[in-house]
């Protein structure tokens, strides 16, 4: 029994090298110079409208709610009559600003947009297209990948500090539609103790979440084998190793720097 064990434990280890050995090579293989800067620029700006425009609306949308969310259930449970009611606008603000904009934003982002880059790279390699691209001598990880990393790290701290601005803004129109906190109540538990230190800290996490975000999928995606299954089995895939290494950078970045 232990043999077998020792012997699963063994190949779960050097299957996790092997792939993070391919990963790493990838990144390498990225860093060349470029062949053609017209198109790889082209197709950076295409990346970014893709990633940062087309996850706007469903952004907007889940921030909203979350600062709507979070100011109603604070609320309710601000029982206390000698805590004021301006600890709601502080708890959304720092909520939204630490956690709920970068964490959980970039764990959907990973949904959306990871799923999305693993199936366009996985059908270009079951189709071929990266092998007839390869066959004429362009360098694919540069051409294919790079964009889609500059492109999210280009796009995902924006939609991070947009996501943050609008969950506030949520909580603060939801509060005074429902009578749950006045409105000039929120506004000076919004600005009461405010540490600029907080911004900083969510656009770093919103930077290593965004090369997490880009770089799994893609390596998921390049290195398919098979047909269509195999593209929604790498898919699925992408998405799950990008959320669980998301969060846990998240603890990380925690730990180090609060």
């Amino acid at each position: 029994g232990r043999n077998v064990k020792s012997r699963k434990v063994l190949t779960y280890s050097m299957d996790f090298l092997t792939h993070f050995g391919k990963y790493l090579l990838m990144l390498k293989g990225m860093f060349s110079k470029t062949d053609n800067g017209m198109m790889f620029w082209k197709e950076y700006i295409r990346q970014c409208v893709d990633i940062g425009i087309g996850s706007l609306p469903i952004v907007i949308i889940i921030s909203f709610f979350l600062g709507a969310v979070m100011t109603v259930q604070t609320a309710a449970q601000l029982v206390n009559p000698m805590v004021p009611l301006s600890t709601i606008g502080i708890i959304v603000r720092d909520g939204m600003i630490l956690e709920f904009a970068p964490t959980f934003l970039s764990i959907v982002l990973a949904g959306v947009v990871g799923s999305k880059i693993a199936s366009e790279l996985g059908n270009m390699r079951v189709s071929e297209q990266i092998d007839a691209l390869e066959i004429m001598g362009i360098n694919t990880k540069n051409y294919l990948i790079l964009p889609k990393i500059l492109g999210a790290i280009t796009t995902v701290p924006m939609l991070v500090g947009i996501s943050a601005v609008t969950g506030i803004w949520g909580g603060y129109l939801v509060g005074s539609w429902t009578s749950v906190v006045p409105a000039e109540v929120f506004i000076t538990g919004i600005r009461k103790d405010f540490v600029v230190y907080y911004i900083n800290i969510s656009f770093y996490k919103s930077f290593i979440f965004a090369i997490i975000i880009s770089t799994v999928p893609s390596f998921y995606g390049y290195y398919v084998k098979g047909g269509a299954l195999e593209i929604g089995k790498s898919g699925t895939k992408a998405v799950i190793v990008s959320c669980i290494l998301i969060l846990i950078a998240d603890y990380i970045i925690a730990a180090i720097a609060l």
